[in-house]
């Protein structure tokens, strides 16, 4: 694609993005539900303008989550996302399990083989952080003890998601799979995110409040998204998600006194870059799955419909993991909902080795997009805006919610 071509594609992804995330709202929905729109009706599906398989675009998408998931830190307090730790475990870890044991069956019972059930199994269990954080910052909640925990789970889901990635790439390449392997990997994902925020608590603001010396506009800003960008880069390397490296660098940020400054500096960026991200999500969307009328997806349709309700099911009930709090377990639930485009990921991948045929790819890509659709508007029903003041900003700030979530 040349330089003006592509130009011109990223004026229409914009244009649909803001159309349709303006159209959404107006009906009393978030925006990133419009943005999806937007990318079904330019995907390939319908007018066949964006090209999801094309690497600039791709990139920009990728950029586009990185600088969603820093904007998402940098209104997240680290002392509350601690305090509701142990909720967020429970909810990531029965949001794994569940969705996989009860999907690794049906596809047996279907009559798949063993190694095409597992993987079809593992694209349930995956959560799309981006799209649920997205809701809840566009509905005002994101600071709700009940957002905490899914944001905590989701970070959580997404380190397990990648353990189980690869183990899964490695049996599609036949390569035997170790206890010692997998403890390495696990180790390695945890560790960079426990490591990161030990150690960048002490330093990252220490080596920001260096640009005070900078009399540069902007200076705080552009050292923000150095730091993001570089954790986001040291995550892959380190075998973790970078997506893990930008929510950390949010978090540590956070409580430094160029926070403000920084986080309306970000978000200026984000306007343009991460509707991006969900237009490209929406354009992988196949709408061809759901001809009623062609008998051929007749089976498709089946297998597809019976997913959406394990896939439904079983994260709603691993919102109710954490049985000794009293909290709206149903919002915890349904943001655990959407598989978006980590769904995608791991289904590309059983069909790229050959371990998934077209039908259980297309039944697969039914199920991702039924539960990126189905989440935005059921967290709108559940949790309407806020009308209140930040919470940072009420008296008691955030002691009061950390005491609340307790």
């Amino acid at each position: 694609m040349d330089a003006a071509h592509l130009l011109g594609v990223i004026a229409l992804m914009l244009a649909g993005a803001k159309l349709f995330g303006g159209l959404a709202q107006r009906i009393g929905q978030p925006a990133v539900l419009g943005e999806l729109l937007a990318g079904v009706l330019l995907g390939g599906s319908l007018l066949g303008v964006v090209n999801t398989h094309d690497h600039v675009l791709h990139f920009l998408a990728e950029l586009g989550v990185v600088i969603l998931l820093f904007e998402i830190g940098l209104e997240t307090d680290l002392v509350r996302l601690v305090a509701v730790g142990t909720a967020s475990l429970a909810v990531a870890v029965v949001g794994v399990f569940l969705p996989f044991v009860l999907g690794y069956g049906l596809c047996l019972l279907w009559g798949l083989d063993n190694i095409a059930a597992i993987v079809a199994g593992v694209t349930l269990t995956a959560t799309s952080v981006g799209i649920t954080a997205r809701v809840l910052s566009d509905l005002g909640r994101l600071r709700e003890p009940e957002s905490q925990i899914v944001l905590g789970a989701a970070v959580i889901d997404d380190v397990i998601g990648l353990i189980i990635l690869t183990v899964v790439a490695g049996m599609a390449a036949g390569a035997e799979v170790t206890f010692g392997g997998i403890a390495s990997i696990t180790g390695i994902a945890f560790g960079f995110l426990i490591v990161t925020l030990g150690v960048g608590t002490f330093v990252l603001p220490r080596v920001l409040n260096l640009t005070r010396h900078v009399d540069l506009p902007g200076t705080a800003t552009i050292a923000a998204m150095i730091i993001a960008l570089g954790l986001a880069w040291l995550a892959d390397s380190a075998g973790s998600a970078m997506i893990i490296g930008a929510f950390a660098a949010g978090v540590l940020l956070a409580k430094t006194p160029q926070a403000k400054e920084i986080e309306h500096g970000v978000a200026s960026i984000g306007h343009f870059f991460v509707p991006l991200f969900f237009v490209m999500v929406g354009a992988a969307v196949d709408l061809s799955v759901l001809n009623p009328l062609d008998p051929a997806n007749l089976g498709t349709l089946t297998i597809g419909s019976l997913l959406i309700i394990v896939a439904i099911a079983s994260k709603f009930a691993a919102g109710y993991a954490p049985f000794w709090l009293h909290r709206r377990k149903a919002v915890i639930g349904v943001g655990m909902i959407p598989r978006g485009e980590v769904g995608l990921i791991f289904a590309q991948m059983g069909l790229a080795s050959g371990i998934l045929d077209k039908g259980m790819f297309a039944a697969i890509t039914l199920m991702v997009m039924t539960t990126t659709f189905v989440s935005p508007p059921l967290l709108r029903w559940l949790l309407p805006p806020s009308k209140k003041p930040h919470p940072i900003e009420r008296p008691g700030g955030i002691d009061d919610l950390v005491t609340e979530s307790k």
